[in-house]
């Protein structure tokens, strides 16, 4: 049997491997915390139902039976009216406090005591009643006196007798259940603890025994790439368990077999590869600016600017959501002028004082495609060479118009701006094969890029006057997504 269940878990899949150590970690602990949740929410609704029906009884006034009797009284030797004795309101008031916590009452003991109340309260109505009665059909003093004494004031004394005996119990009966929750408590705390800690020692055992039935095979691959990568291609796997490893391990002997006639070619194709990549990286993130961007985000925190570190961090989400894009080259307008709001509402937060923006470029050219990280470098050049170097308030306008077979964008600023001869020596560089500046090459990166892709008609053009500001225009061909 033991042999059967080693063999079967053997050749399960890693994906069925893990669902079983999660489900064998997960399942117990919701069993116990389901468990605790009920528990408490049975006690505190327990609870809160007792103290809701001692709060009810205590609306009743301590003072009821002298209250009542000095009422009465004063109806008695008329010196009050019926309309004008509280009585009846304070019958009423008694009436609708004994329906409240008849509502709430979850014992028999309970509802007998409100069952006398009620009683006594319509004893009363009836000797008023009666009272009133004799008032109306003359002046029956000596008998209504006999009613107040010998009737009303026993009957209050009754009824203030009962309902102090009903919150006594109530009060008793709220001891008890915080006993009762107390010790439940501790109940479900002491098991808590034992299954926690059976659970931490299952938890051990399984960490050791299924990433080691998952990495061992791993392991093998592993050793046997490296000895690929040390250029032994005659090792080979020999996995026998795990259908995605197996499987994993017969196409890596396949694809060792393959490389050794294409080792040469793509050697060289993988250097060519890693120079470009590193290039456009290099263009594309900027550590600086995350280094910039986290420092910002620490500092708001710690000043409580909680929904600014919430809308910062967002963008700053956005910014590399673009960046890395799936590994996608060309992206629609709408996302590169996304990608580069992101980057703006981040510089806006650390610059707010010298830094503000607009974005003005056609809805009906955000269909069009753009070479991804073109507009963002742009924006930043104008940050940093543009906007800082002046002194005050700077402002940076992205916008876009069509002509008759492109579409341009402009991405302006009214920072300090070029003289003619530093414009010449840009514009010079960046058409270069190889610029020697590094000031430059985001520029020159987004210009290759776009040259490639598009052709040498297209790509960036500069103007600029010093203590004007700088236009660096975009010039593209219109394709559209799937061209």
């Amino acid at each position: 049997m033991i042999g059967r269940l080693k063999s079967y878990y053997r050749n399960l899949s890693l994906a069925d491997k893990i669902r079983y150590s999660y489900a064998v970690v997960l399942i117990p602990m919701l069993v116990i915390i389901v468990i605790c949740v009920l528990n408490l929410y049975l006690n505190n609704a327990r609870y809160k139902d007792m103290i809701q029906s001692a709060v009810v009884a205590g609306e009743f006034s301590l003072d009821f039976k002298e209250d009542f009797d000095y009422e009465t009284y004063l109806l008695v030797v008329e010196n009050k009216t019926v309309e004008e004795s509280r009585v009846y309101s304070l019958l009423d008031d008694a009436e609708r406090i004994v329906s409240d916590l008849t509502a709430l009452a979850d014992s028999d003991e309970d509802t007998t005591r409100l069952s006398s109340v009620n009683q006594y309260l319509e004893n009363l109505h009836k000797y008023i009643e009666r009272i009133e009665l004799n008032l109306a059909t003359g002046n029956r003093y000596e008998e209504n006196m006999m009613i107040w004494e010998n009737d009303v004031q026993i009957v209050t004394a009754l009824l203030s007798e009962t309902f102090n005996e009903y919150i006594y119990y109530e009060i008793r009966d709220i001891q008890s259940a915080r006993d009762h929750i107390q010790k439940n408590t501790l109940l479900i705390i002491s098991l808590t603890s034992v299954a926690t800690i059976l659970l931490l020692i299952v938890t051990i055992v399984f960490s050791y025994i299924i990433p080691r039935s998952i990495t061992r095979p791993i392991y093998e691959i592993r050793d046997v790439t490296k000895q690929v990568a040390d250029g032994n291609l005659d090792v080979r796997t020999h996995i026998e368990y795990g259908d995605e490893v197996r499987e994993l391990g017969d196409a890596l002997n396949v694809m060792i077999e393959r490389i050794g006639d294409l080792l040469d070619q793509v050697t060289v194709e993988q250097v060519r590869l890693r120079h470009a990549e590193l290039e456009l990286l290099q263009a594309q993130i900027n550590p600086h600016f995350l280094y910039n961007t986290l420092d910002t985000i620490v500092w708001l925190a710690e000043t409580g600017e909680q929904a600014r570190v919430v809308s910062m961090v967002g963008s700053l989400s956005k910014f590399f959501r673009t960046s890395l894009n799936q590994g996608k080259d060309n992206i629609t307008i709408g996302e590169e002028l996304q990608h580069a709001g992101s980057y703006l509402e981040i510089q806006q937060v650390r610059y707010q004082d010298i830094l503000s923006y607009e974005v003005s470029v056609p809805k009906e050219l955000w269909g069009y495609m753009i070479p991804k990280i073109t507009i963002q470098p742009l924006v930043e050049n104008a940050l940093y060479h543009g906007i800082k170097n002046k002194r005050g308030m700077g402002t940076i306008r992205i916008s876009g118009r069509k002509g008759d077979d492109c579409f341009y964008i402009d991405v302006a600023d009214d920072g300090i701006g070029m003289s003619e001869d530093r414009l010449a020596q840009i514009r010079d560089r960046i058409n270069k094969a190889d610029p020697d500046s590094n000031e430059i090459f985001g520029l020159y990166n987004v210009n290759e890029r776009i040259r490639l892709r598009a052709g040498d008609g297209y790509g960036i053009s500069i103007e600029s006057s010093y203590g004007n500001g700088t236009v660096v225009t975009v010039k593209l061909p219109y394709v559209v997504y799937g061209e």
